[in-house]
């Protein structure tokens, strides 16, 4: 017998501070803060039996990260434990030939792209709920950039520069703005094009497309399939 959505735990935080649609999608389920060090570990001691737990965001630059043992003993104890989005995709990527199950096209790119690096998912957000952001995560304004080559806006060439600029960059300082400046010098109609190509930057947030896809397919439901693993 499948879980009840109520019974179903997800770790959240960012992911879903810029859509009312995330937020809507994610109300049938237990919702906690972006997980840290201990907290699946306390989560699993909580429990008598074992349930789903999915890993979205999570905390690392103030203090520990959430670690492999925690989710490999979660694991053996019987818990569907998925990943995606932001650390939950970085997570389930390594953790696949352990059980871990990802979903989405962050994970699927972070397995897939061996240039694709850990802090391409990361931003700055507010410390509290509801979390949101001060920065915008490289794997977002990747999909932007590609968006305007696509349409012939900037050339291929001087957007990976800028692809390039921004991934030498701190994740702290990777903005839309500063993307937007930095692409205006080479675009076809100059920063006005960019503005206006990027003027509902939804479809490119990744991360909260993929958890609303994840909260609406419920894949806990489904038996699990062969992950993909890192690519080398």
């Amino acid at each position: 017998m499948p879980p009840r959505d109520a019974d179903v735990v997800m770790f959240v935080g960012p992911t879903l501070a810029t859509s009312r649609r995330a937020r809507s999608v994610a109300r049938p389920f237990r919702l906690r803060r972006p997980v840290r060090r201990h907290d699946l570990e306390k989560l699993v001691e909580e429990r008598v039996r074992p349930g789903v737990v999915a890993i979205v965001d999570g905390v690392f630059h103030d203090t520990l990260a959430i670690g492999h043992a925690e989710i490999r003993e979660a694991i053996a104890r019987g818990w569907q434990v998925w990943g995606l989005s932001s650390m939950g995709a970085i997570r389930a990527c390594e953790m696949a030939p352990l059980g871990m199950r990802g979903f989405g096209r962050v994970f699927e790119r972070f397995c897939g792209d061996e240039d694709f690096q850990d802090d391409e998912v990361a931003l700055l957000h507010e410390p509290a709920a509801p979390y949101r952001p001060v920065t915008e995560p490289l794997v977002h304004l990747r999909a932007a950039i590609d968006h305007l080559v696509a349409g012939g806006v900037v050339d291929a060439a001087p957007a990976a520069g800028v692809v390039a600029d921004l991934k030498a960059r701190w994740y702290g300082e990777r903005t839309i703005r500063g993307a937007a400046h930095a692409l205006g010098r080479h675009a076809r109609g100059g920063r006005a094009a960019i503005e206006r190509a990027w003027g509902d930057f939804e479809p490119f947030r990744w991360k909260t497309l993929d958890f609303e896809r994840f909260a609406e397919a419920r894949p806990w439901r489904r038996p699990a399939r062969r992950a993909p693993s890192r690519a080398r």
